[in-house]
């Protein structure tokens, strides 16, 4: 009896595909912007923990408070920038209609 794992050559090879779909003009399952912001993000706060791990000995607790307010301040607008994408609605026939024709 052959098992189905989630990480099976099937898989892989579809994750495979969708990436090389995002550099392409085909759609693709993944959001292009998503997947660099994503990786733009990891990279800042590798950065910001290097930076934390190196000067942790030497920090007061008001470069602590400025370090902690940037981390928040990141997070923040990620979330902010997440939550904007989902209230952008396309619009549809009806809508479109209705701004083109003037109320008189």
């Amino acid at each position: 009896m052959k098992k189905n794992y989630f990480f099976g050559w099937g898989n892989i090879k579809w994750f495979i595909r969708e990436i090389n779909k995002i550099y392409s003009s085909q759609s693709s399952f993944y959001s292009k912007k998503r997947i660099e912001s994503g990786i733009a993000f990891i990279i800042a706060q590798w950065g910001m923990i290097f930076f934390l791990l190196e000067k942790h000995k030497t920090f007061t607790i008001s470069d602590f408070s400025i370090w902690v307010g940037i981390e928040f301040f990141v997070a923040g607008y990620m979330v902010y920038q997440i939550q904007r994408e989902k209230k952008i609605e396309k619009p549809t026939e009806e809508t479109e209609q209705k701004e083109e024709t003037p109320n008189i």
